[in-house]
């Protein structure tokens, strides 16, 4: 049951005392909703305290002019993974209600949690922050949130103003037009221009205690159904019983919302996350730690397990026999790819074979068969991999190389078997006219 203060005096939101300094679990901060000065002196203080891992940005600037506070945390002494490989991105906003303040609570409590647990030597938060970019917008609507309207200045719902299916649903108050509002424009544009590439996109609200993914404006299951329903499972069955649905069916139908253009334009795994309704004061009895813990514990499945949200495709051998290319391939990630091809290039870079396209299921392992007729091998040639790291059209594209070092070109000594093949696979068998054999060893790695 929750528990809610009452407080003698309802102080205005712009007059709530500044902070001196940020994270201290006192009145204000776990007891107090956050304004937008509060929350400038928030982020301001973690910019100042903890420079080597927090970066602070604003995307815009609302209607009347208050700066969009972008939280960015990471390990920035280093731009990339140990391994040299790019490190995960996670985009996270709060507040597109002014009014839904536990939502906003939530996105500055999960940048909370990394901040103070990599300053205290935690190593959940170290792993994530060595390996992972966190961007996180808190307050989105800051004219809103002060004035503790669900609408931004020009009364639009802001969660209704996206490019997508925009006012497809008679919706209440979508704007002029896709994007008319400041505070959605900028948003837009910081996926479109900062984190293109993001692996996992949370939008943060309040109303019913529920986590909704795409689609909103139909009520058919999202196309990458099998990465959004292991997510729910996983979920139910270790840490929250909270629903996980798609949004049509689970809330109600809406479109133009920013969670079906993270999903349908960005291409992202998207959810919006949503709090429950109690908050009908702006302060609470129960500290926020407390009031939000099992949603914070929700976030920190999805950000410590953003590796996997995408296909991660590994080749463990590819055999060339008799005009015939075999391919064998993991799928170490919870996401489907559809369209996967392996290409080959000459040295001078120039793709000279592309097989036609495959599929590999969500972890899980397949053998492909290729017509390779026309194949030839040449001297410095190399072999990639192209693929979507999820099957929705807008999921990004990636090309990966299968390095050299992996690759040994074994010829057949005419007794039915592949010199030095037995080395890391059982014995391959093959006919006794075929003068060349290639295979491509692909050491198993870890990314994760």
């Amino acid at each position: 049951m929750r528990v809610w203060a009452l407080c003698v005096l309802l102080l205005a939101s712009a007059s709530v005392p500044m902070l001196t300094t940020a994270q201290q679990p006192d009145l204000l901060q776990e007891h107090w909703y956050h304004t937008y000065t509060t929350l400038t002196v928030d982020v301001n203080a973690w910019a100042d305290d903890y420079p080597d891992i927090v970066d602070l940005t604003s995307a815009g600037q609302t209607e009347l002019g208050k700066n969009l506070w972008v939280v960015r945390i990471s390990d920035w002494s280093n731009e990339t993974k140990p391994d040299g490989t790019d490190k995960e991105i996670v985009y996270i906003d709060g507040g597109h209600h002014g009014n839904e303040h536990l939502g906003t609570e939530l996105a500055f409590l999960t940048a909370e949690f990394y901040i103070e647990g990599w300053a205290a030597g935690e190593q959940e938060a170290i792993d994530v922050l060595t390996n992972t970019e966190l961007h996180i917008l808190i307050m989105l609507n800051a004219d809103g949130n002060d004035l503790d309207t669900r609408w931004n200045i020009n009364q639009v719902d802001l969660n209704r103003n996206y490019d997508h299916h925009w006012n497809e649903q008679d919706e209440t108050q979508p704007g002029s037009g896709p994007f008319s509002e400041a505070e959605t424009a900028a948003n837009a544009n910081y996926m479109n221009t900062v984190v293109p590439n993001a692996d996992l996109y949370v939008t943060m609200h309040t109303g019913v205690w529920i986590m909704l993914h795409p689609w909103g404006y139909i009520p058919d299951q999202p196309i990458d159904w099998e990465l959004f329903h292991f997510i729910r499972d996983d979920v139910h069955a270790n840490i929250s019983e909270i629903p996980i649905q798609n949004a049509n069916q689970g809330l109600y139908p809406n479109s133009g919302t920013s969670r079906d253009y993270g999903y349908g334009i960005m291409g992202y795994p998207t959810f919006t996350f949503e709090t429950d309704d109690e908050q009908w004061l702006l302060g609470t009895a129960e500290s926020l730690s407390d009031r939000l813990g099992e949603e914070l514990e929700v976030m920190r499945y999805l950000i410590d397990n953003v590796w996997s949200w995408r296909a991660r495709l590994e080749v463990q051998s590819i055999t060339l026999s008799d005009g015939e290319l075999t391919l064998d391939i993991n799928n170490l990630g919870r996401a489907t790819t559809a369209n996967a091809t392996l290409q080959y290039f000459d040295s001078a870079g120039e793709m000279i074979w592309n097989s036609t396209n495959f599929s590999v299921n969500a972890t899980n392992s397949t053998f492909v068969s290729f017509d390779a007729s026309s194949f030839s091998m040449t001297n410095g040639g190399t072999w990639e991999l192209r693929y979507q790291v999820r099957i929705v059209e807008s999921a990004r594209w990636i090309s990966e190389p299968i390095e050299e070092k992996m690759v040994n070109f074994l010829e057949d000594d005419d007794s039915n078997f592949l010199i030095g093949y037995g080395l890391f696979n059982p014995v391959t068998i093959i006919a006794g006219f075929v003068a060349v054999a290639a295979v491509v060893q692909s050491e198993q790695e870890d990314d994760n």
